[in-house]
């Protein structure tokens, strides 16, 4: 594969020294950032988090901080959940639409204060749109990106990795919920949180100059649990049902489509972007819907650069969107984004690296 030439409008993060210094072998671009991807061993990376315990760089997650009088309202409007009864010191996962209803972000927003936000974004510039909101809006309000990076702790031994390092307390932080902290100096938030289902924390870093420092911090705490670099593990993310915006969605899809409806609330008021286009979605009936398939093939097989058409009985009904070799199923697993006559148990053929491949449809997640 091509390498990712050097360039200085994909920034680094503040622990981009200490991955080299680790070894990392491949980065990905995510959020114009340079995102560690691979550190040479993906087995044991994904050995790791299921097992033991992983750091990961995930600095390309960025915040969009919404500050002043409005920003509670101006969050509101940008988030197709009800957020009213969020409290101080907890965070939601939560879809934001624009106006036809089309998913543009599925952030976390974490409550700082009553009129203090971070929205922590996936991939896309969601700084931009608020801000375009907010003045068509006329609220008062301050919309910048703060200088917050986050390190992931994950795996079933992450939680006494952090607890080694800040105290027991955060054994008792609920799942999104986050507290201040501070290690030799080093501002940061914790909270319970992660991109996989194997349990762990989210360390918002808030000072960048610090970066080194808290990796390696982390680092030698989890000597004694095994802990090792790795990335968000794209085959684990698959086996547990985990959503990748941009990856496994497109410039029409709404949130029914990617299971993502628990999290709308069509009761919310009118002037929150994408409501009246998701009750008219809704009442007209949603047209395509994402399930799990598992492909007859049973060799390992390279990952997805590319969405590869889905057909049954001979007719295109979608596209598989992701897919990896699962070592729990000893087979090539995915997600995919089809019409609604497609259903559990149907025998498809997916038309993956130009040779078909039969595969059978299931639900979500894996595991």
């Amino acid at each position: 594969m091509a390498e990712i030439g050097p360039n200085t409008r994909l920034r680094v993060s503040p622990f981009y020294e200490a991955t080299l210094a680790e070894g990392v072998t491949a980065f990905s671009p995510y959020n114009n950032m340079l995102m560690p991807v691979s550190y040479g061993n993906p087995q044991a990376e994904y050995d790791r988090l299921m097992n033991g315990v992983a750091q990961w760089d995930v600095s390309v997650q960025r915040q969009v901080e919404i500050k002043g009088p409005d920003a509670a309202t101006l969050v509101q409007i940008l988030s197709v959940r009800d957020l009213s009864n969020c409290v101080v010191g907890q965070g939601k996962y939560t879809p934001m639409c624009d106006h036809r209803g089309t998913l543009i972000n599925d952030p976390v927003v974490l409550k700082l204060a009553e009129d203090h936000f971070w929205l922590s974004i996936g991939d896309n510039n969601i700084r931009m749109w608020a801000r375009a909101i907010a003045a068509e809006r006329g609220l008062m309000v301050s919309i910048e990106e703060p200088d917050v990076s986050p390190m992931a702790v994950q795996g079933p031994k992450a939680e006494d990795v952090v607890a080694h390092v800040f105290g027991d307390w955060v054994r008792d932080l609920k799942y999104f919920w986050f507290a201040d902290a501070e290690i030799n100096g080093i501002p940061l938030k914790i909270q319970r949180s992660g991109y996989s289902k194997q349990g762990g924390f989210e360390l918002y870093l808030m000072d960048g100059g610090r970066g080194s420092d808290l990796w390696n911090i982390i680092r030698e705490a989890g000597q004694s649990h095994g802990i090792w670099p790795g990335n968000p593990n794209p085959v684990e993310r698959i086996e547990s049902g985990l959503l990748s915006y941009g990856g496994d969605t497109d410039d029409a899809t709404n949130p029914f489509e990617v299971r993502l409806g628990k999290y709308v609330d069509l009761d919310l008021d009118t002037s929150v972007v994408g409501i009246p286009a998701l009750r008219q979605i809704k009442e007209q009936g949603v047209q395509r819907h994402q399930l799990g398939i598992v492909l007859d093939h049973q060799e390992p097989q390279p990952g997805h650069a590319i969405w590869y058409d889905v057909f049954k009985d001979g007719q295109l009904v979608g596209q598989m969107t992701n897919g990896g070799w699962s070592p729990r199923l000893q087979t090539v697993i995915g997600f995919i984004l089809v019409s609604n006559d497609v259903e559990l148990g149907d025998r498809v053929t997916v038309q993956r690296n130009n040779t078909p491949e039969a595969a059978t449809i299931c639900a979500l997640p894996f595991f």
